[in-house]
């Protein structure tokens, strides 16, 4: 098949498209002739964002599909949705996350941060993968951050009961976007998978719950959203990432990350733990 660079033809996936750097990831696949699935929680709110993707990049071939991350059922709904509209997947964004203030639960009973941050993306690509593994070349890309640095390993808490501060269980959620990604590579080995991860900079989005004001000073401070996506996009569409996997990146550089990152024993028992969680099958050294 035509190396990843050549989007034309190619199926992608974008998770919290509608706003901040998954709507400009949005447009750069589009403007490259990608197909893109614009994964949203609220489909209202997808399709404004797909209306100014429209205005961009008038001719491009951009879907909404509802995708709420903190609820099992809409991950499977959404993942039976897909299989059956779309022929393959080559490139699943995992880009939606959120900061939560106080500690609350999701439908299932998870901790949110933890339940959309990490959870909900580990169960989407388990859903997805079999697209993933028939459509090779293909690669899924998880945003994290470099809060992860501020973040220490505990699986006796991967769900912040004992003490939870919002920043806190942030850098936990994006830690274990590392770990995560760094298990998924080992087990894609051999597949035509590729797995990658990404911190995308210091960004004033939505994603933070802060005053306008408090944003606007912030700013002074930050890249622009557009900055923010560049390295998803490099991520997703540059031919090397075609056999390089495993991978934490910043400014589209390979950076080392946190040496709890790079535990592969904490790798995989936190594979272990969220397979538990959700329910999912899980054999040593084996998919789940």
């Amino acid at each position: 098949m035509a190396p990843m660079s050549d989007m034309k033809g190619r199926i992608c996936i974008v998770t919290g498209a509608n706003a901040g750097i998954g709507k400009e990831t949005v447009k750069g696949l589009a403007r490259q002739g990608a197909t893109v699935v614009m994964a949203c929680r609220s489909p209202e709110r997808g399709q404004a964002a797909r209306a100014d993707v429209l205005g961009v990049v008038g001719d491009a071939d951009v879907a909404v599909m509802k995708l709420d991350l903190a609820s099992k059922a809409s991950i499977e709904a959404f993942a039976r949705e897909f299989d059956a509209t779309y022929p393959a997947l080559h490139v699943l964004l995992n880009n939606a996350g959120l900061i939560s203030l106080k500690r609350t639960l999701t439908a299932d009973g998870f901790e949110t941060t933890f339940g959309v941050n990490h959870l909900g993306g580990f169960y989407l690509t388990h859903l997805l993968r079999g697209k993933l593994e028939s459509s090779a070349p293909a690669r899924v890309i998880n945003v994290a951050s470099d809060a992860h640095f501020r973040a220490k390993w505990d699986p006796a808490d991967l769900q912040n009961e004992r003490r939870y501060t919002t920043f806190g269980a942030y850098a936990r959620s994006k830690l274990a976007n590392v770990l995560y990604t760094r298990e998924l590579a080992r087990r894609l080995e051999g597949t035509g998978v590729t797995a990658n991860c990404l911190h995308p900079g210091v960004i004033a989005t939505n994603l933070f719950p802060l005053p306008k004001f408090a944003l606007a000073l912030m700013g002074l401070f930050t890249i622009s959203e557009e900055q923010g996506a560049d390295t998803s996009l490099h991520l997703a569409t540059a031919p090397e990432f075609d056999r390089l996997s495993g991978g934490y990146y910043d400014e589209r550089k390979l950076v080392t990350p946190s040496r709890d990152a790079r535990d592969d024993a904490a790798a995989a028992m936190l594979w272990a733990e969220s397979s538990r969680l959700l329910g999912l099958p899980e054999v040593a050294g084996s998919p789940a």
